[in-house]
């Protein structure tokens, strides 16, 4: 396996622990009972509706593929809008899908793990997973701004454009985007449990190297007040209809100590201005938390002195199922523990002959300590060869050889350990919607 050259040094920031997104969910949920928060963008009735059928029903409709749509929805082909999605495109998404690169899922394209194994330690534009809700909106950066408004500043709306944006002090930042349902479809095919949405195996995660303006230094320059308590970024893709219900554009709020600590505007991916499908001009990175806090293409970022809520942390990214209390668990934030072989799930390897075995493995929580592999379905295992130093935000690349024996079929096992301690389960805990799943994953190979 090459490693390749490490990249220069990044900006270096406090490494500090966000608030409890727990225990001020518990606060901020008395709070809009109690009609003291705010249901942000959509009908308090409706809102409320929806958060009863998630914690009744269990899988939210609103999550099952086919259901969610756009208020409009732009042609495949704007040149032709009569014309059908090309072979290897998705409804929506701009750059190029080829089959040996991406799985196409619905209006996403999840990156083939195996396609990975010749890249470095950031993921490739080209290799990206996209994750869209609608479809992905062309914008003009030179007519773009970004407002800043709300009753958590002192003063009026603020708005930056994106050349005033690129001027202000830059830090660039190693960190991976996944998305909270990545590994959702082992739910089913491992645990034979039923689950609802986008039937992801391992592929929606990339890590890339972004650069941008810390969100603190923006939120500074707007003049913050110390009232503020949540921040509402919010996306320039189409409004998403369920259910007969607008549920506005993307949205979810941060805690406000959470939006000072880590959390970047970013303009630029692995050197280059971000391409369409993953937030051209300016998008917000969220480090180590769930794929939906990191909002593409933002217009706006509402700051609040009341608490806000949305169906972005009520009916969706919340744990619902046996186990949890009716409300669901609190909003989703940081993601977990995997391990992922760069190798078709299904492959044929050579009996008798040696073979590199190579994966990657990351968290959220800290960074990756050690990997064990095991060969005959998790007898036995033994370390792999790691081939990055460990960091947090990032993944880990790893090897370690094989010779298989006699023909047949083989079960492959890669299992993480943190430096926090914690190891990958052999069994995830259940939730209706299928978020966070990180079992090891059972890799099926037949060996000729």
């Amino acid at each position: 396996m090459s490693v390749a050259p490490v990249p220069p040094p990044e900006s270096t920031e406090s490494e500090s622990t966000e608030s409890d997104e727990s225990a001020y969910d518990r606060t901020r949920l008395r709070q809009w009972r109690r009609g003291l928060a705010r249901s942000a963008g959509v009908e308090r009735r409706d809102l409320l509706r929806l958060f009863a059928t998630a914690a009744a029903a269990g899988p939210l409709a609103a999550a099952a593929p086919g259901t969610a749509r756009a208020a409009s929805r732009a042609p495949a082909n704007p040149a032709n809008p009569a014309a059908p999605a090309a072979p290897g495109a998705a409804p929506g998404i701009v750059k190029p899908l080829p089959s040996e690169v991406f799985t196409i899922r619905g209006t996403n394209a999840e990156t083939n793990f195996a396609a990975l194994r010749t890249t470095g330690p950031l993921t490739p534009a080209s290799h990206f997973f996209v994750r869209n809700h609608t479809v992905t909106p062309r914008i003009d950066a030179a007519g773009w701004t970004l407002r800043i408004w709300g009753s958590g500043l002192r003063g009026g709306a603020v708005d930056f454009g994106y050349d005033e944006l690129r001027a202000l002090p830059s830090v660039t930042r190693t960190a991976f985007i996944e998305c909270a349902g990545n590994g959702r479809s082992h739910y089913a095919t491992q645990q034979n449990q039923p689950v609802s949405g986008t039937a992801w195996t391992l592929g929606a995660i990339g890590v890339g190297r972004w650069r941008g303006v810390r969100l603190a230094e923006v939120l500074r320059r707007a003049d913050l007040s110390p009232d503020a308590v949540d921040i509402l970024p919010r996306g320039l893709d189409d409004e998403v209809i369920s259910e007969g219900t607008n549920l506005g554009r993307v949205r979810r709020p941060l805690p406000v100590a959470k939006a000072l600590d880590d959390v970047l505007l970013a303009y630029e991916l692995n050197g280059e201005p971000l391409p369409p499908d993953h937030g051209y001009p300016v998008r917000l990175i969220v480090p180590s938390w769930v794929g939906i806090a990191n909002i593409k293409w933002l217009g706006d970022i509402e700051v609040s002195a009341e608490p806000l809520y949305s169906p972005w942390n009520t009916t969706l990214y919340r744990l619902f199922g046996a186990g949890y209390p009716p409300e669901g668990s609190a909003p989703l934030t940081r993601q977990t523990l995997k391990s992922a072989f760069e190798l078709a799930d299904g492959a044929t390897v050579a009996a008798h002959r040696p073979h590199v075995l190579t994966g990657r493995s990351w968290s959220g929580g800290a960074p990756v300590r050690s990997v064990e592999i095991s060969t005959d379905g998790g007898t036995h295992w033994r370390r792999a060869r790691l081939h990055d130093a460990p960091r947090r935000g990032s993944w880990v690349r790893w090897s370690a050889e094989w010779t298989p024996g006699g023909p047949g079929p083989a079960l492959l096992l890669a299992r993480a350990t943190d430096s926090s301690g914690q190891v990958q389960p052999e069994v995830a805990v259940h939730n209706t919607q299928g978020y966070l799943f990180n079992a090891v994953v059972r890799h099926r190979v037949t060996v000729v």
